[in-house]
């Protein structure tokens, strides 16, 4: 039995989605390796001395820092904005999952009633 072009709209509509999550699932891991990394980097400018030549990048340079007290308050700005980020994607994750779940099971009951076998294969939307 062939599918209604509205339903085939909305299975497009989901695999955009899934697709969206996907993408936004790759930039949340982005953010946190940064995150991890700036941590690292302000743990490790504990263990550098006083007066030591610290350098931080600039675009594709590095260029010496005015000192340790500079870099770690550049890395803390750093670390607080990437938080925030982090914060708001893993918000947008989880509305965008509750979505696609919701839909999910809308697009199976959809199926069905239109007379489409539907294989629930255990496999989930996230």
């Amino acid at each position: 039995m062939a599918i209604p072009a509205k339903l085939q709209n909305e299975i497009k509509q989901f695999q955009r989605l899934q697709q969206e999550l996907a993408v936004l699932e790759q930039q949340r891991m982005q953010l946190d390796m940064k995150l991890r990394e700036t941590l690292s980097t302000l743990e490790e400018l504990k263990n550098v001395p006083e007066g030591a030549a610290i350098y931080r990048p600039v675009g594709g340079l590095l260029v010496k820092a005015n000192g340790k007290k500079e870099v770690e308050e550049n890395l803390s700005e750093e670390k607080e904005t990437l938080e925030v980020r982090v914060k708001g994607h893993e918000r947008n994750l989880a509305h965008l999952r509750e979505r696609l779940q919701s839909m999910q099971k809308e697009l199976t009951v959809a199926l069905q009633a239109a007379g489409v076998a539907v294989d629930s294969g255990g496999e989930d939307a996230n």
